[in-house]
């Protein structure tokens, strides 16, 4: 025999039952009241029953307990009332007809609920029905067996379950309804369930808001077992429709089922699925396990195999994780093919494989087509070695030709077996070594050694929607350090345009792939030819040669927000009087200085000794200077032999936005307005 029920209702039948055994004999109102009455697995307080004649026959029964306590059901302080007939029928079976009103239950259980409850000597059975809108509980229990039923749920309110599963997990059902055929073992330690279910809309959330559930259905068979030390849960099944969130996956599942496989193991507030097998049929396949502590936090996510296909997959499983890491609007196309294992202290290995894999970063951070071959990391040991291919490949809209690598994973790192070069724009970018540790949570992640060469400035401004500079770029780059989210190049790259060099140096980049990247660098402006460099753009005419520095420059999402900028052309030379309108109003400046509009309007150029301007850009705000200062300003073009020019800028502090105006209208071809 097994220990006494647990379960509420059978607890409140055999009170039934007691009453039945005193009422027998009765021909007047019974009342019993007691301030607390306990029972295995159920305490009643401030109890009072009620047991009298009814004038159509048989008795009528009152009970009501200010508190019900149900552990196994985890309900706590919830207020019973029950009112109904009690009589035997021509079969000798009694029965009860009612209604129980439970206050204060999970979910709003049985709070004006119809009871119907039958026992039959002559089949040694109980029967039992709920029904409250349109849900409907049966139940079957055998009299020498009260602790086992047999049950029947049909539109069962999700929520009604939420003190059960509070009792081995932290989240709550948020809607929902579910219908099931199942049996029942309940005692003291613990419940035993098992059988077949559907679900339709069902909803669920945590506090920490990592798991969650909404519009769930699907249906299968499940097996549900609680003690002491905890809650498994086994399921086989399908899920069709709704969204699920486990930590950072994200699925918005299919009209179409989803065969799910798992057992799950909850244990003071923790979850982990030792077993997790997924299959849509047309996205995603996989085989692994998954783990989360009590405040939903992410302890293991193990992909033994997985196989996805694109765009599906995407859309359908990867795209809120991706968005978390800057990845958003992904285009996608072909199959993916790996296993992955990542804990709650980081990455521990992974490996992909693909036969053609096309992605595009909506951002137009980066882009591959025709991507092949794989990766194979662990954090330990060593792996074989893999190639990795790709038909194209682009940077933030720089695009790369074709090529071929090789790679090998050795405790820990991922290292490039030999030299990988690719074409880019006319020139080549060549990867001597390149060390990946995936793994590294801080410190070094990743140090290469590259060279650019041969690269056409005229196409590298076309892909950036720049003006078309003549020219080459190239340089070297002896090391590159990724630490941390931050990457650091050492050495530098050199641009030799307008017959001259562009030097970039102390070059670093943060979040390359975040929402809002943060590069930091040096430039150095050596000898270039102002003739050739303000042909490119609609400015007017500079002739001479030109040096500068533009130090500290910090740009956030390709915007600047900080530099120190000097520009001087002191070789003399010669200067249109459309630059000198547009150097005037960058400067803030009215006419030029010691010149008549009148006379200056009778001279296309002028002469001049110096140029110089500079800007030191901090919290949105620019101060500008020249070459010298005074009350009346600073200078800006200093002028040599007649007519004498000299340019002189007024404004000393300019909001950025306003320059930024003032700059593109000048080299747009209009002529900047002074505000």
């Amino acid at each position: 025999m097994r220990p006494t029920s647990s379960h509420p209702l059978l607890c409140l039948f055999l009170l039934l039952g007691f009453g039945l055994g005193l009422a027998a004999p009765a021909r007047a109102d019974i009342t019993v009241a007691a301030k607390q009455l306990s029972l295995p697995g159920l305490r009643l307080q401030d109890l009072s029953a009620r047991l009298g004649e009814d004038p159509a026959g048989g008795l009528h029964l009152q009970l009501q307990a200010g508190q019900a306590d149900v552990a196994a059901l985890g309900w706590r302080r919830v207020g019973l009332h029950l009112d109904g007939r009690l009589q035997r029928d021509v079969q000798l079976r009694w029965t009860f007809d009612g209604r129980v009103q439970l206050r204060g239950a999970p979910g709003g259980a049985l709070t004006d609920a119809h009871l119907g409850w039958a026992v039959n000597p002559g089949s040694d059975t109980m029967q039992v029905e709920l029904r409250q809108d349109k849900a409907q509980a049966s139940a079957w229990l055998p009299l020498d067996q009260l602790s086992h039923a047999k049950i029947s749920l049909r539109q069962l309110p999700a929520g009604w379950l939420q003190g059960l599963l509070g009792t081995v997990w932290s989240g709550r059902l948020t809607g929902g309804r579910l219908d099931a055929e199942l049996a029942l073992d309940a005692g003291d330690a613990g419940v035993q369930s098992s059988g077949q279910f559907s679900l339709a809309g069902v909803g669920f959330d945590t506090p920490s808001g990592t798991l969650a559930g909404q519009g769930v259905g699907g249906k299968g068979r499940f097996g549900f077992d609680s003690g002491e030390d905890g809650a498994r849960l086994s399921l086989q099944g399908s899920l069709g429709g709704g969204e699920l969130l486990l930590g950072p996956l994200y699925a918005k599942l299919p009209a179409h089922p989803v065969q799910l496989d798992l057992n799950a193991r909850a244990r003071r507030g923790a979850i982990e699925l030792d077993r997790l097998r997924v299959d849509d049929a047309d996205a995603l396949q996989l085989d692994g396990a998954l783990a989360f502590d009590a405040r939903g936090n992410l302890q293991k996510l193990q992909l033994d195999r997985f196989h996805a296909s694109f765009p599906a997959a995407y859309q359908r499983y990867g795209q809120a994780w991706l968005a978390t890491l800057g990845l958003r609007e992904l285009r996608s196309a072909g199959h993916l093919s790996g296993s992955l294992d990542l804990r709650s202290d980081g990455l521990h290995a992974f490996a992909f494989d693909t036969d053609r894999l096309d992605l595009a970063d909506g951002g137009g951070r980066f882009a591959v087509s025709g991507l092949h071959g794989g990766l194979d990391w662990s954090a330990q040991g060593e792996r074989p070695a893999t190639t990795l291919g790709w038909q194209g490949l682009q940077f933030y809209r720089i695009p790369n030709g074709a090529a071929q690598s090789r790679w090998q994973s050795r405790a820990g790192t991922l290292a490039l077996q030999q030299p990988l070069s690719v074409p880019v724009l006319q020139g080549q970018l060549r990867l001597a070594s390149l060390d990946w540790r995936p793994a590294a949570a801080k410190g070094q992640r990743l140090s290469t050694s590259l060279a650019v060469t041969g690269v056409d400035m005229a196409s590298f401004s076309r892909a950036l929607g720049w003006p078309a500079f003549p020219g080459t770029l190239g340089g070297a780059i002896p090391s590159l350090r990724w630490v941390g989210d931050r990457m650091e190049l050492a050495g530098g790259l050199s641009i030799n345009v307008f017959g001259g060099f562009v030097d970039i140096t102390q070059l670093s980049l943060q979040q390359p792939f975040g929402e809002a990247p943060v590069l930091a660098g040096d430039i150095s402006l050596k000898q270039l030819d102002l003739g050739a460099l303000t042909s490119v753009f609609d400015f007017g005419s500079i002739t001479g040669r030109l040096d500068g520095s533009v130090d500290d420059l910090r740009l956030v999402n390709w915007s600047p927000v900080a530099f120190k900028a000097s520009l001087l052309a002191d070789g003399g030379g010669r200067i249109s009087q459309r630059a000198v309108n547009n150097l005037t109003a960058v400067g803030g400046g009215g006419i030029a200085g010691g010149l008549q509009g009148a006379v200056l309007k009778l001279f296309k150029t002028f002469g001049y000794k110096r140029i110089g301007l500079s800007c030191t850009l901090r919290g949105a705000v620019c101060q500008m200077g020249g070459l010298e200062s005074g009350e009346g300003g600073y200078t800006i073009v200093e002028g040599s032999g007649l007519p004498h020019l000299e340019v002189v800028g007024h404004q000393t502090r300019v909001d950025w936005p306003t320059l930024v105006r003032r700059l593109r209208e000048a080299i747009n071809g209009r002529a900047p307005v002074v505000r």
